[in-house]
């Protein structure tokens, strides 16, 4: 048997499905292409009527807040260093791209890692299909996507949202199973509801790990910038493309340097919010 007939057919089965999806669906699509771009156009607007100066302060002082005053005085440099390169309406749309993902990952993953920390036999199935949604390459999830929604701030979305969702999932079920026996027999001896035995006792041992899945929520949304670029999602992801394509040595490594500072700023940021609160669930 010529097994290459099995590929082939898998091959013209998938590509049928999807432009009989792509034909049929758009009573879907065009709705939810609509709500991605309306949330993110939302983000963004909010972030340019502020003043870039009132951004860079906000985020030194929560820098200072969560860290120390030497961090507060990096994150503000590192910031106004984009706004001097000439990118800071690239690095706000990067912010807005990245933090709408965020969202949406964590509104998403945050209450399924719940069910699964709680119910095993889901968690058991849940974990395979987080395993194949992170080996797979980003780009598998920008094709359909560009098929199903256009090319376009929603089809970044959309792609980083998939990639973002998995962190979020895993340790939150962590942080639910992570729960000390000790308390959880004192919170059943002192005759909790199970609602109450969750916000009062499961909730706060799982909020560092929670805030952990962020972080890193996060971090796999940032790796998606510059390939969503590919897609028109704007900001420093395609800024960097186009100079790649293009040969503009200069502002694909200015670029890359404002997604280098934005990265580690957030990264600093939710780390040290996690820190805080795994000290203060001790």
């Amino acid at each position: 048997m010529d097994i290459s007939i099995v590929a082939d057919t898998f091959d013209a089965w998938t590509d049928d499905t999807l432009g009989w999806i792509s034909d049929n669906g758009d009573w879907l699509f065009a709705p939810l292409r609509a709500i991605l771009e309306g949330i993110y156009d939302s983000v963004l607007w909010l972030l340019d009527l502020t003043p870039f100066y009132i951004v860079v302060v906000i985020l030194a002082l929560v820098a200072w807040r969560l860290i120390n005053a030497p961090s507060a005085i990096l994150t503000g440099l590192g910031l106004l260093l984009c706004a001097v390169m000439g990118l800071w309406d690239e690095t706000m749309s990067t912010l807005a791209l990245v933090t709408t993902a965020t969202m949406l990952a964590l509104a998403v993953g945050i209450p399924i890692g719940i069910a699964a920390g709680f119910v095993r036999w889901f968690d058991s199935i849940l974990q395979p299909v987080l395993d194949l949604i992170q080996t797979l390459p980003p780009y598998i999830y920008l094709l359909p996507a560009i098929a199903l929604l256009g090319f376009g701030p929603a089809t970044a979305l959309m792609a980083t949202f998939i990639v973002a969702m998995p962190p979020a999932i895993r340790l939150t079920s962590l942080g639910i199973r992570m729960t000390p026996q000790a308390f959880i027999e004192l919170g059943q001896a002192s005759g909790l509801t199970p609602w109450q035995m969750f916000v009062k006792i499961r909730l706060p041992f799982a909020i560092p790990s929670v805030l952990a899945g962020i972080n890193q929520s996060l971090m796999m949304a940032f790796g998606m910038v510059v390939i969503a670029g590919i897609v028109g999602s704007g900001g420093l992801g395609e800024t960097i493309y186009s100079a790649v394509r293009t040969l503009d040595v200069a502002t694909s490594i200015n670029a890359a340097i404002a997604i280098v500072i934005l990265t580690m700023v957030l990264d600093r940021l939710t780390q040290s919010a996690a820190g805080r609160a795994k000290a203060g669930a001790r």
